[in-house]
């Protein structure tokens, strides 16, 4: 990673070969986000405050030196950089915190609502109470959306890297009447897929689908096209978190395309991390021709040196999209999102004015 602009300030939309006029429409353009963790949010400013909270971690203090600090060697590597940062989440006052000011950055995008990934048991294992955890979060939620006009959702995902004992404690978190959070909406499945099977986490998802929550569980991100069904079939996804490997099995995609269950697609972290060698190899094309829904999301935008507006222009490039073509891309993650109708029927409605207005200048 070789970005040394100032780290207070949120990503820009890069130059390149995307109009500048079509930078502008980005940033003002309303948006939903349907795949972007919590703590992977936390900004530059943010995570070196909470490092000079924590000064036993080994993470940076400098935000500048943050920079490199984020710089991956695979996808291990990522994972190992990112659970140091977990780490720093130690109270319920830094997690109210991380939460409000992920908001206030999605407001300056114009991401109007997001549906952002929380992993509990990474919280709940460190010492953090289970019910001031769930306080902070909706303290947080309630606030931004006051403050910001950003609607904030909860999906509790499992990290799959601590076992069957974190998804025992996840499903407990996100089941429990008087634990579960009023914003949450949705189950999932992170961390890595090597020697991380789908199908061992099915009676959680089970329980959690019976308790009323939706399915988005990680899947064919650094693995083949076999993890991806195995979500759609063992844990009943509706939405497939990255699903990079897709591409390669035309049955997958169809079997996609006629149920309408889209690809959360993350362009910049699949080079980040390896998934993808490089942009221009990137399947999201191939993805689109076969008629599959396509959301643009971020993932864990500063540790990839992005933002939401960075990945619509990324997008722009690798499908020659004009505005018109950027509003219904931003109209999908609202189609494939959990609002309800008329949520969705006012974010979209959204999206047309302000398209219909600038297409009118």
């Amino acid at each position: 990673m070789t970005d040394h602009r100032d780290p207070s300030v949120p990503p820009t939309v890069p130059t390149g070969p995307v109009p500048r006029d079509l930078h502008h429409f980005i940033a003002g353009l309303p948006k939903a986000e349907l795949h972007v963790h919590h703590v992977g949010s936390a900004s530059p400013r943010i995570v070196s405050e909470l490092a000079a909270r924590h000064p036993d971690s080994k993470v940076p203090t400098d935000p500048e030196a943050l920079v490199d600090y984020f710089t991956f060697t695979d996808f291990a590597h990522f994972i190992e950089v990112y659970l140091s940062v977990v780490d720093l989440i130690r109270t319920p006052e830094d997690v109210r915190l991380l939460t409000y000011e992920v908001a206030r950055d999605m407001a300056r995008q114009q991401i109007r609502y997001a549906e952002l990934t929380v992993t509990p048991f990474s919280s709940t294992r460190r010492g953090i109470d289970e019910s001031a955890f769930m306080a902070a979060i909706e303290d947080a939620r309630k606030a931004a959306e006051a403050d910001f006009g950003t609607v904030l959702r909860w999906c509790f995902d499992i990290p799959g890297e601590a076992g069957l004992e974190a998804a025992e404690e996840t499903t407990r978190l996100a089941t429990t009447d008087k634990l579960r959070p009023e914003g949450l909406v949705s189950f999932g499945l992170g961390g890595p897929e090597v020697g991380v099977a789908r199908p061992q986490f099915k009676p959680y998802f089970d329980r959690a689908i019976a308790a009323g929550l939706r399915s988005v569980p990680h899947a064919g991100e650094t693995t083949g096209p076999g993890t991806v069904w195995d979500a759609l079939t063992e844990l009943r996804a509706e939405r497939i978190g990255h699903g990079t490997s897709s591409a390669e099995d035309p049955k997958l995609l169809a079997h996609l395309a006629e149920h309408g269950i889209a690809l959360e697609v993350c362009p910049t972290s699949n080079i980040a991390t390896r998934a993808v060698r490089k942009l221009d190899e990137h399947p999201i094309k191939e993805f689109v021709r076969a008629g599959v829904l396509v959301t643009i999301n971020s993932d864990d935008p500063p540790m990839f040196g992005t933002d939401l507006n960075n990945e619509y222009a990324v997008a722009a490039r690798l499908l020659d999209l004009d505005e018109q073509g950027l509003a219904a891309l931003a109209k999908n993650a609202v189609e494939a999102s959990f609002l309800d109708p008329v949520g969705k029927a006012k974010l979209a409605g959204e999206i047309d004015t302000y398209t219909a207005a600038w297409l009118a200048n």
